[in-house]
């Protein structure tokens, strides 16, 4: 009895030696399969998380274009109406227009002052605002910091560049 046991006692560790290698790679297989499982779920996930960023961005957007959309409408049908298209629109209009009319009167007072100092007198000259007076009256410039601008003459260092030569069309 003893050596009946003791020889499958031996048969089991001898299986169970060989099953341990057959363990060990099925266990490295299985761990194999959980990190991919685990890689494609993040991926997944994060797709998820894109796609609901997107959904959103798409609602937002979409009554924006809703919302535009009925202003339009509401400006047609005001116009139709002959009232101007947005209470914006009629104040940007009336702040244009108020801007319109000073400049006009400043240029039709600065006529009338060359008309009362030198007569009508027609010239091609630059004109100079303050060319004849004293540094020391300190009037303003007139075009403060942001004088137009006026090309220089071209200097010496023109000579080397060569002037383009222009092709003949052929036709």
């Amino acid at each position: 009895m003893l050596e009946e046991v003791g020889s499958l006692s031996e048969r089991l560790r001898v299986q169970a030696v060989e099953g341990r290698g057959e363990t060990l790679d099925i266990a490295r297989t299985v761990n194999e399969y959980q990190s991919r499982i685990k890689s494609v779920t993040r991926k997944l996930m994060a797709c998820v998380s894109e796609l609901s960023m997107y959904q959103a961005t798409g609602m937002k957007l979409e009554q924006e274009r809703e919302a535009r959309a009925a202003e339009l409408q509401e400006a047609h049908e005001r116009l139709e109406q002959g009232e101007p298209p947005t209470d914006d629109a009629e104040r940007e209009w009336s702040r244009m227009e108020r801007k319109r009319e000073a400049r006009l009167q400043m240029v039709a007072r600065a006529q009338e002052e060359a008309r009362a100092n030198f007569g009508d007198v027609q010239t091609t000259a630059v004109p100079r605002p303050n060319a004849y007076l004293p540094e020391q009256i300190a009037l303003p410039r007139p075009y403060g910091a942001m004088a137009p601008f006026k090309p220089t003459e071209p200097g010496s260092t023109m000579r080397h560049i060569v002037k383009p030569q222009p092709r003949e069309i052929e036709i």
